[in-house]
């Protein structure tokens, strides 16, 4: 028996009942729904439409559905579409006429809507969860390497010298970013649609303030029409959980480098690298490789929302059947792929010689080099002419400026004196920056300890 028959002559087509189904990936919304008319069946008990033994009979006929699905022993039918008509479907077979007043004043249009915003308002403080577990293993092995130095790059080339604290820094503000991101995303999540009905509201008085108080809504939509019609709120999540995943690929990307041969700077954990099926010295890094790749996939569950909406007229259409797959993939791979890469950072080794190797072998200290030609006097554009040129010089001669003689120093540019030699020492030009924010081992120990007070206050 369909909702609606009574206006047809004709059955639905078994093919368009497969076609239009969504119970295989709507069902996962089923603990949200029976919540939902739970709380609609109390506030029709408040307002005089159902008894209280109706009511009574409704709720219980619910929490045993709930057990039901999730003990896996409601089948589940094409003919039914969705996880709202088999809930109420069972509730009718189950206790018969108070069933069928249980959608009074109520539509699927609102109902899928209060169901999606419930089970975000669930979801979305977990992917918090993991993101929390991912800044706190990144501030904790920026701690354990304060005192690392390694280059920073620019155009994947060698630039200046910066603690491995401040690059690992770098990637924490980030996802602390993320995570007002999601704050804010829950904020707009948090408005309750139910008693929309289909677009109008109804001639029943629906008492909203209810049943916003009795599912924990901030507040209760203001429009009808935008309340049914609305996924702006799928795409917010959607928008966060790509912004988490470009910062995830990008960090998989810097750790793939940085653990290569060439580089060697970090050793991946075993738990989280594969082999080849035919070399047999191979160690892969699919972990951060797959990350990598399903950042791609998450963005395309977002521009599939977006060419969903583009051009839907008000109100409901029933194209918003295809926004849950997107969101449920969405949130299915951030929270996956948070996990991964917080057993990444748990069993990463440094290799702190290979880092400073890299250091004492590059250019890293060219730019010191021209400002302390600036602390002497010299204008900075006629400083960074002078150092090009002993940088060009020592390429040719097969050397690094730390090589040369004072005295050929002298022959650039005279104002250099014995203290340039301290001066461009790595670890001296840590500890000199002055600038708030910059790389060096101050800024380090200042940024650690505030984002302490953050995580764990």
């Amino acid at each position: 028996m369909k909702a609606w028959e009574g206006r047809f002559t004709k059955g639905t087509s078994s093919l368009m009942e497969k076609f239009s189904a969504s119970i295989q990936f709507d069902w996962v919304l089923f603990p949200y729904d029976i919540a939902g008319s739970c709380a609609y069946a109390e506030m029709l008990v408040r307002i005089g439409i159902l008894s209280e033994d109706d009511g009574k009979q409704i709720v219980k006929g619910l929490q045993e559905i709930a057990e039901e699905i999730a003990e896996g022993k409601l089948p589940f039918r094409e003919e039914l579409e969705d996880i709202h008509m088999h809930v109420e479907a069972r509730l009718i077979e189950k206790i018969g006429s108070p069933g069928k007043k249980l959608h009074t004043g109520r539509s699927r249009n609102d109902q899928v809507s209060v169901d999606m915003r419930l089970f975000l308002k669930d979801r979305i403080p977990q992917i918090d969860e993991r993101l929390v577990r991912l800044m706190k293993g990144l501030l904790e092995r920026a701690e354990g390497e304060k005192r690392t130095i390694m280059p920073g790059y620019t155009h994947t080339r060698r630039a200046q010298v910066v603690p491995f604290a401040h690059h690992l820094l770098a990637y924490y503000q980030m996802f602390k970013r993320d995570r007002q991101r999601l704050a804010e995303t829950v904020s707009r999540v948090d408005v309750l649609p139910l008693g929309s009905g289909a677009l109008a509201g109804s001639t029943i008085p629906i008492d909203r303030d209810f049943l916003a108080k009795r599912l924990g809504f901030a507040r209760v939509s203001e429009n009808s029409m935008d309340a049914v019609s609305d996924r702006d709120f799928v795409l917010d999540t959607l928008y966060t959980l790509s912004m988490i995943m470009m910062h995830l690929s990008r960090l998989a990307e810097d750790l793939i480098l940085f653990s290569s041969e060439e580089f060697a700077f970090l050793a991946l954990p075993d738990e989280v690298c594969t082999g080849s099926s035919l070399m047999p010295h191979k160690k892969n890094p699919d972990s951060l490789e797959l990350i990598r790749g399903k950042t791609g996939r998450t963005i395309s569950c977002l521009f599939a929302v977006f060419m969903l909406m583009k051009a839907l007229p008000l109100t409901y259409n029933r194209d918003f059947q295809e926004d849950k797959e997107s969101l449920f993939q969405g949130l299915d791979v951030t929270g996956d792929s948070l996990d991964i890469m917080s057993l990444v950072l748990e069993g990463v080794s440094v290799n702190r010689e290979a880092m400073e190797r890299a250091v004492a072998n590059s250019f890293t200290t060219a730019v010191e080099m021209a400002e302390y030609l600036v602390m002497k006097g010299m204008p900075f554009r006629e400083a960074h002419v002078t150092v090009g040129r002993m940088v060009r010089d020592c390429e040719e001669k097969k050397r690094f400026l730390s090589q040369m003689g004072l005295e050929e120093m002298k022959s650039f540019a005279p104002a250099f004196e014995e203290d340039i030699f301290s001066y461009i020492e790595p670890n001296r030009v840590l500890a000199m920056r002055k600038t708030a924010g910059g790389a060096s081992f101050e800024e380090v120990d200042r940024q650690i300890e505030t984002e302490k007070a953050y995580l764990y206050s």
